[in-house]
């Protein structure tokens, strides 16, 4: 069941009061539970709903105020954005693990951490909203968590600088390349990946995921040579 010390986390962090209640226990209610609980309802079709209320909303935000890029580059922005393996990192951040109902065999067996499952209750949560309060709702909620990463350039990947640095490197022959995780952050989440070529340690980089690591590290590296 949501705790009183959840909802008061949701206002207290993102001004946030469910109207309807039973919104927000089914958004946060996996099959697993419904099964031990029947009637309790699970959170599947919030989770249909968020998925579609996050493309429109993110598509919005990205019409307003990236008026320079053309179609293919918003497209490119919103499908980095909207790729479900990020939101697992949001609902981390906004407690959403702690919250969620789970039948025994599923709490048994460390379901409560599993990235998909907390990738679904961050839709369900935003599918639960735009029922409760409509999308002004759900934009101030992504204003407060998604937003200032999108403007900070986290998702921007117009440039593969993994690949650009290996096809200036690999010139005059074959180079050996790997990026090692010297350091992890799950609970921000954040990871600090170093750049090896030929067994030599070179540059650093630090992203909200490896991938975003790995291409700091490529760029800084491309500045350097």
């Amino acid at each position: 069941m949501i705790t009183e010390e959840f909802k008061k986390n949701l206002k207290e962090k993102y001004g946030i009061v469910f109207h309807n209640e039973k919104l927000l226990e089914k958004a946060f209610t996996h099959t697993s539970y419904e099964n031990e609980h029947p009637g309790s309802g699970n959170y599947e079709k919030l989770e249909f709903l968020g998925d579609a209320v996050l493309e429109l909303a993110v598509s919005d935000y990205l019409y307003r105020h990236f008026p320079k890029l053309n179609e293919g580059e918003l497209t490119r922005l919103r499908s980095n954005i909207v790729r479900t393996e990020g939101f697992s990192e949001f609902a981390k951040e906004a407690g959403f693990a702690q919250a969620v109902n789970l039948g025994k065999g599923e709490e048994k067996s460390g379901a409560r951490q599993r990235k998909t499952l907390l990738e679904d209750i961050f839709e369900a949560f935003n599918g639960a909203l735009f029922l409760d309060q409509g999308m002004p709702a759900v934009q101030h909620f992504l204003h407060l968590t998604v937003y200032p990463l999108i403007a900070e350039g986290d998702f921007d990947d117009s440039r593969d600088y993994k690949t650009e640095l290996q096809e200036q490197l690999q010139k005059n022959g074959p180079v050996k390349i790997k990026y090692d995780v010297i350091a992890e952050d799950e609970t921000k989440p954040m990871f600090k990946v170093q750049l090896v070529v030929n067994g030599v340690a070179k540059t650093q980089g630090m992203g909200r995921n490896k991938k975003a690591a790995e291409q700091q590290a490529a760029m800084k590296e491309l500045k350097n040579i």
